[in-house]
């Protein structure tokens, strides 16, 4: 042991040895302590001296650190602990540079993760078990039709009635599963749209919902492509199975009305006027027939290019001069297309022509408004044409059954009119839907595709000839 430290325990020892405020038990104590520590200090300098000095010829050691000597205890002591405090730095910065990479890789994830989310064709919602929207894509905000989704709650966005929020709902409350639902979804602009609907729950501990996970795919446009075929296919069908049985009929009355003139001729009072009534009953059937016979025979387009602008100016112009009392407006954009001009001019006459008798009589005067407007699609741009009045609109168990071949609401309609509309409109690839406007009255939506790869074919049938 060194001096100084003899002297420090020799005066140690003494002081408590002589102090009088300590019992004697007391102070032996506290030397046998002081003795202890001192010796188990000394056994491990004595320790480290033998383990390091046969090595200190064969290590440098870090140049910049000075060389400890074993005959200074302080000094190796300090020497000893920088060289600790050195290797824990190195081991920090080593522990700071695998952080870094870890936080560099977790952003990297989340970077990719935010791009596919935002990017992915199908809408993507998180629900939280509380019904807030915690996320929400570009995609799912496009298809409800609704920005700034996020943190806000779902019922209170789509609604609460709603076939979705009913859906989610019991997936909250349920944790039930729905796979390729389809529901009826209104936009707050009032557009209906046909939404396809994934929604999982998700799961937390013990099994618990902790929120829902739904994926949304806008199938509007593939469910109005599935009913246009659908009304291709009961055209066809119809004009199959009506056309021979309408000649039939046609020939028949025919017979009957030539019977009835000949009664005519040949009697006198209460017969020949009651030959008269058959000769105007079967004069109505026949033109009845007629109007059959065109809508069932298929079309032959004469593809043209119509320039719907004037086409439209036209048919208002003749509308116009025919109901005078409502006043019909026209605006938008209007393109030309590849179509016939003389089945088009008909679709959209009869249209408008139905939209200003229903508008005559309102109290402010009647409107009519034919509005164009170019929509860019995935499939192609369409070309809309909007034509709305301010009558008092379509009851709503008729709006489902207005295409229908005879169904009318008018005393003096064939039912075939707006039938014909829609058979022209579809033979050229587009679509005709009907809604009543939130302010009252109706709109009819004509959409037409402004490019068409397919020619429809049909019986030698004059455009002219599908007249109303």
């Amino acid at each position: 042991m060194c001096d100084p430290a003899r002297i420090l325990l020799t005066g140690l020892c003494l002081a408590f040895l002589q102090s009088p405020s300590l019992p004697f038990g007391w102070a032996a104590a506290v030397v046998t302590l002081v003795l202890f520590i001192l010796g188990a200090a000394a056994l491990l300098l004595f320790l480290m001296r033998r383990t390091l000095g046969g090595r200190e010829s064969r290590e440098t050691g870090d140049p910049s650190l000075p060389k400890p000597s074993l005959d200074n205890p302080s000094a190796f002591m300090a020497a000893s602990m920088q060289a600790v405090i050195q290797k824990l730095r190195e081991q920090e910065k080593e522990l700071a540079a695998l952080h870094r990479r870890d936080r560099e890789r977790a952003q990297q994830t989340e970077r990719l993760s935010e791009a596919v989310t935002r990017n992915m064709p199908a809408g993507l919602l998180l629900i939280s078990a509380t019904g807030l929207v915690t996320s929400a894509n570009p995609a799912a905000e496009a298809a409800l039709d609704v920005h700034a989704l996020a943190y806000r709650r779902y019922a209170e966005v789509i609604g609460k009635e709603s076939p979705l929020s009913n859906l989610l709902a019991t997936c909250l409350s349920e944790g039930r599963t729905f796979r390729r639902e389809e529901v009826e979804y209104t936009t707050p602009k009032g557009e209906l749209r046909q939404l396809g609907v994934t929604i999982s729950p998700i799961l937390g501990k013990s099994a618990q919902v902790t929120g829902a996970l739904c994926l949304l795919s806008d199938l509007t446009e593939l469910a109005a492509l599935q009913r246009q075929v659908q009304v291709k296919e009961s055209l066809a069908a119809l004009g199959e199975l009506s056309a021979g049985i309408a000649h039939e009929f046609k020939n028949a009355l025919a017979t009957i009305s030539g019977y009835a003139q000949m009664i005519r001729r040949e009697s006198e009072g209460e017969t020949a006027e009651n030959a008269q009534l058959i000769l105007d009953q079967t004069r109505a059937l026949t033109h009845v027939v007629t109007e059959f016979l065109k809508f069932a025979r298929p079309l032959d387009l004469s593809t043209e290019e119509v320039p719907l602008r004037s086409l439209v100016d036209r048919v208002i112009t003749e509308i116009q001069e025919a109901i005078p009392q409502v006043a019909i407006s026209s605006g938008g954009a209007f393109e030309s297309l590849a179509g016939d001009e003389g089945l088009l001019r008909q679709a959209l006459l009869n249209l408008t022509r139905n939209a200003a008798e229903a508008a005559v009589g309102q109290p402010f005067g009647g409107r009519v408004d034919v509005h164009g407007a170019i929509e860019h699609m995935p499939s192609g741009d369409l070309q809309r044409i909007s034509i709305t009045d301010n009558g008092p609109g379509i009851a709503a168990d008729d709006i489902s059954r207005i295409f229908v071949p005879f169904y009318t609401t008018k005393t003096n309609g064939t039912g075939l009119g707006l039938a014909i509309v829609q058979k022209i409109v579809v033979q050229h690839g587009g679509s005709v839907e009907v809604r009543n406007q939130p302010q009252g009255g109706a709109e009819f939506i004509v959409s037409l595709p402004l490019s068409r790869q397919d020619t429809v074919a049909g019986g030698a049938v004059d455009s002219r000839a599908a007249g109303l």
